[in-house]
C-alpha cells in the first residue's frame, strides 16, 4: 500500500510536469507564466497527496509514502522496527516503479529536459540554500501533522492540511529546492534523469526537518500526546501500529450483545 501511494503520486507528478512544463503541450503554450503553472502544479499534487491519504489503502497504511515520515514516527515510538523496515523498502521500490510507470505511459515526454522525469534539483541559490528550505519546510510540515491529527476536534482534517502544504510548498518553495521532502521521491526521479545533482539535500535535510520538528513537539506536549502513526486514523480500516480495531459499520453489524460486536 506505501509503495502503490508513492508511485501514484511519481505517475501524477511526471504527467502533470509533462502537462505543464513540455514545450509541445498545449497548456504550456497557453500559460506562458512560470508562476501560474507552479500555482496548477501545486494544486495538482496537493489533490494527488489528499486522494492518497483518504483513499482506501492510504487510511490503511497511514499514507507515508515517506521514508522521513515513517522514520520520525519510529523515532516517537509509533512505527515498530519491522515495519519502518518494509515501510521504507516499499517506499523506494515504489517511487522507481511510478517513474517507470509513467515513462510506459507518456514516453519519451518524461524524458524531456523540461520535464526529466519530475526530478528534484537544486535551485539557482545554491545547495545550502536548498537544504535549509529542504529541512524549514519538512519542519512545518511535521509540526502541522503532529498538531492536527493528535487534536481530535480537527484530526480528520489532517490530510487537507498535508495536502494545502504541498501545493503551498510547490507554489512558493519549489524553485528554491526542488520541494521534494522526500528522499524515496527524489531518487525515484533521478534513477531514470540519470541527474544525481544534490541528492544527498534530499536524504539528509527532510529527516532533520521532521526529526527537529517531533523533538519540538514532544518537549512540549510529551511522548505520549502522539497517538498514533497513521495521518488518517478513525476510519474502517485496523491499525497496525497502535491495534485500533477500525470503525464497525453499521451493515456489518450481526449481533450486538453488551460489549460483544460480532
Amino acid at each position: 500500500m506505501e509503495g502503490a501511494g508513492l508511485g501514484f503520486f511519481m505517475i501524477s507528478a511526471c504527467f502533470f510536469v509533462a502537462l505543464l512544463e513540455h514545450p509541445s503541450s498545449p497548456v504550456h503554450t497557453a500559460i506562458s507564466d512560470p508562476m501560474t503553472r507552479r500555482v496548477l502544479m501545486g494544486i495538482a499534487m496537493g489533490l494527488t497527496a489528499i486522494s492518497i491519504i483518504y483513499s482506501p489503502w492510504g487510511k490503511q497504511s497511514g499514507a507515508h509514502i515517506n521514508p522521513s515520515v515513517t522514520l520520525t514516527f519510529f523515532r516517537l515510538g509509533k512505527v515498530k522496527a519491522w515495519d519502518a523496515a518494509f515501510y521504507i523498502i516499499a517506499q523506494f521500490a515504489g517511487a522507481a516503479a511510478g517513474v517507470f510507470v509513467a515513462y510506459i505511459l507518456i514516453g519519451k515526454l518524461a524524458s524531456h529536459p523540461h520535464v526529466n522525469y519530475a526530478a528534484t534539483l537544486p535551485g539557482m541559490e545554491g545547495v545550502i540554500l536548498a537544504f535549509i528550505a529542504e529541512a524549514v519546510i519538512s519542519f512545518v510540515l511535521m509540526t502541522v501533522v503532529l498538531n492536527v491529527s493528535n487534536t481530535p476536534r480537527i484530526a480528520r482534517y489532517t490530510g487537507i492540511f498535508a495536502g494545502l502544504l504541498v501545493a503551498t510548498y510547490i507554489t512558493f518553495e519549489a524553485p528554491i529546492s526542488g520541494m521534494s521532502m522526500n528522499p524515496a521521491r527524489s531518487l525515484g526521479s533521478s534513477l531514470f534523469a540519470n541527474n544525481h545533482a544534490g541528492l544527498w539535500i534530499y536524504f539528509t535535510a527532510p529527516l532533520f526537518g521532521m526529526l527537529l520538528a517531533a523533538e519540538a513537539y514532544v518537549r512540549v506536549k510529551g511522548t505520549a500526546a502522539v497517538s498514533c502513526a497513521k495521518l488518517h486514523h478513525q476510519n474502517d480500516k485496523r491499525c497496525i501500529h497502535c491495534g485500533y480495531p477500525g470503525v464497525v459499520r453499521t451493515e456489518n453489524i450481526l449481533a450486538i450483545n453488551e460489549k460483544v460486536i460480532i
